[in-house]
Order: structure tokens, then C-alpha cells, then sequence
């Protein structure tokens, strides 16, 4: 996940060393860069339309026709159409993760899940993840508030998972704090 830029001289078209020692690339250890709240945000707003639309293409039909109710009633906490919902939710985030390892509005921000580890992901961190987490964010919200606190923006989904989301295409350069000598 890291890469290394090795330190020498810029070369002239020639392949000759330029006469001024000075300039030289610059140095050090890069990695992917923490996608922060609001890019999460948008992506995740995304993927509330995506399943709003599927949810509108395939279960509300199914529930016209079987006379399913579609409304809240007064006296349940979830109806059997709002349990779909959140089913349709987890399986959505949690197939578009396992296969992709981004759901259609990560696709689009250009953004992606990766393990701390850089392990590939498996059944189980993607359950942990998707499932686990995402439900208990979902339930109470301050749990995505997270990413604004901790230093690689991760949401408690991330911290029961052990995973981070990345910008494909974007890098940080690691700080790297100098050690004095003779503390080794």
C-alpha cells in the first residue's frame, strides 16, 4: 500500500547530472489517502438513492401485490416493508463491498474499502463491517461522526473491521518523525 520514491539527482535530456546540486526529487513514504466525512457523506447519499431505487423497482410491487402494507403502523417500531428495506440496505452495501470493494457512490467519488492489513477482504471483516456496523451507525448516527476524530478517518464500522477507505487515485506522503540518535 506504500510506495517508495528513491532520492537522486534530476538527470538533464542528455542522461547528464545538472550543475546545481540542489535540486533533487523529493523523498520519503507515501500511502493512499483517508477519504474524509464529507467525500464519505456524498457517497453514502449516493447509495441511499441507489437502494431507494431498487427498493422502488422491486419490493414495493412485491408488496402491492400480496396487499403488503408500505406505511409505518403506529404501533411497531418496523414494518415488514421497512425490514425488506433494511435487508435490501445490508445486502446491497455488503455484496457491493465483498465483490468491488465499493458501492456504487464509493464508484463514483472514487473511493474504496481496504483492510488496515492490506489483505484481501473476506466474509467476515465484510460482515462486521457492513452488517454489524452499518446497522448500529445506522440506528443511532454518531457513529459516522467518527471519521471527523480519528486520524485516519475511520467510522466505528471501520473500527469493528479493521478496514479504512482510500481515494484510489490519490496519495499522502507519510510524516515521518525524525529519531535522535543513540535512542535506538
Amino acid at each position: 500500500m506504500s510506495e517508495y520514491i528513491e532520492q537522486r539527482p534530476f538527470e538533464s535530456e542528455e542522461g547528464q547530472l545538472p550543475d546545481e546540486p540542489d535540486k533533487t526529487m523529493e523523498t520519503g513514504r507515501f500511502h493512499l489517502k483517508y477519504a474524509g466525512f464529507w467525500t464519505r457523506f456524498w457517497a453514502y447519499i449516493i447509495d441511499l438513492v441507489v437502494v431507494s431505487a431498487i427498493s422502488g423497482i422491486l419490493l414495493k410491487p412485491i408488496f402491492h401485490m400480496v396487499d403488503g402494507e408500505i406505511s409505518n403502523p403506529p404501533f411497531l417500531i418496523f414494518s415488514p416493508y421497512k425490514i425488506a428495506v433494511l435487508a435490501l440496505f445490508l445486502i446491497y452495501f455488503a455484496c457491493m463491498t465483498k465483490y468491488f470493494r465499493q458501492t456504487i457512490g464509493k464508484m463514483v467519488l472514487g473511493i474504496r474499502v481496504e483492510t488496515k492489513d492490506g489483505h484481501p477482504l473476506d466474509w467476515g471483516t465484510v460482515f462486521f463491517r457492513e452488517v454489524i456496523g452499518r446497522f448500529i451507525s445506522k440506528m443511532i448516527w454518531i457513529p459516522y461522526l467518527l471519521v471527523v476524530l480519528t486520524p485516519k478517518k475511520e467510522a466505528l464500522h471501520d473500527l469493528f473491521a479493521d478496514t479504512v477507505v482510500v481515494h484510489e487515485d490519490s496519495y499522502e506522503k507519510v510524516e515521518e518523525i525524525p529519531v535522535p540518535a543513540g535512542s535506538q
